[in-house]
């Protein structure tokens, strides 16, 4: 069972690495400032993303000396609030873009 979570923590890990950077290189590619920061705010959930699944994957794969445990800390910190700050300045580009499509 444990090796079956690494490997899915492995394969998680891979999409969120890939997801970060399409979505990186979409985000730059764009010109529409909204969508732009649509595209940022999910590549910046991605990387959050990124960090949790790496801690996890220390979790499970080294037991736990201090500096071990001081670092899965510290990547699940940075991961959530890469997360929580994305999903907020998702939810703020998608009103501003439902806004100004309004007033189109």
């Amino acid at each position: 069972m444990v090796l079956f979570i690494k490997y899915l923590l492995f394969i998680l890990l891979v999409i969120f690495v890939i997801g970060a950077a399409v979505f990186s290189i979409s985000s730059r590619r764009a010109l529409n400032p909204q969508d732009k920061g649509l595209k940022s705010s999910v590549m910046n959930v991605m990387l959050g993303a990124m960090l949790v699944t790496l801690s996890l994957i220390s979790m499970f794969l080294f037991r736990g000396s201090t500096v071990n445990i001081i670092v899965e800390a510290a990547f699940l910190l940075i991961g959530a609030f890469n997360i929580f700050s994305g999903l907020r300045s998702y939810s703020f580009y998608s009103r501003s873009r439902s806004r100004s499509q309004e007033q189109h």
